[in-house]
């Protein structure tokens, strides 16, 4: 008996790829709420948990560099998110990616700080604590300029990157939707006309 597969390839990766229940489930970090990730609510593809699982992931993926997959995993519990879904996005950070986005992560903080890197530390450190950015410069005091601004680049990446990411999977979902609507359609004509051809030679 053949493998049933889905009418979509980006399904079809998707399936292969993600973990599965079980081992959701049997993973010692999880084992307090194992048990609910075994709810098969969240393990559909549905209109709201494919958004909210893609705008999970990649927040988590942004928001910590290790552990990202079992932040989205707790997160999507109470969001009802596909859980699967949101554990694979969390691979948007990885350590192939990582350097990547820390220099975008560090240019965007420079551009929203206003900060000039190529100043002094102390130079650059007076200019930040002075401003209306001091909240955050105390909360990391000991870290250096250049880190702090890439830890808030990643901040706003989680943030930003969240809200694309919900809005093209939700825009995303719809026309896969409407293509099945539209294959279905166009399968139920044929096989109309297929039987008012038949009828008609009888």
């Amino acid at each position: 008996m053949s493998k049933r597969r889905s009418k979509t390839f980006l399904t079809d990766w998707i399936r292969r790829h993600m973990p599965t229940r079980e081992q959701m489930a049997e993973n010692k970090y999880l084992q307090p709420i194992a048990h609910r990730f075994l709810t098969p609510e969240l393990w559909r593809f549905t209109r709201r948990s494919v958004p909210r699982g893609v705008a999970l992931g990649i927040f988590a993926g942004f928001i910590i560099p290790v552990g990202q997959i079992f932040l989205a995993a707790f997160m999507s519990l109470p969001a009802r998110a596909n859980v699967p879904l949101s554990a694979l996005v969390t691979f948007i950070t990885n350590p192939l990616t990582f350097p990547f986005w820390a220099v975008v992560a560090n240019k965007l903080g420079v551009f929203i700080l206003k900060v000039d890197l190529a100043a002094t530390g102390g130079a650059a450190q007076d200019e930040m604590t002075s401003g209306r950015w001091s909240w955050f410069v105390n909360l990391f005091e000991g870290v250096g300029v250049t880190v702090l601004v890439t830890i808030f680049g990643f901040v706003v990446l989680a943030i930003v990157g969240a809200s694309i990411g919900y809005v093209l999977a939700s825009i995303g979902w719809r026309i896969i939707v409407a293509r099945k609507r539209k294959r279905r359609l166009r399968a139920m004509e044929r096989r109309l006309e297929d039987r008012l051809s038949k009828d008609g030679e009888a």
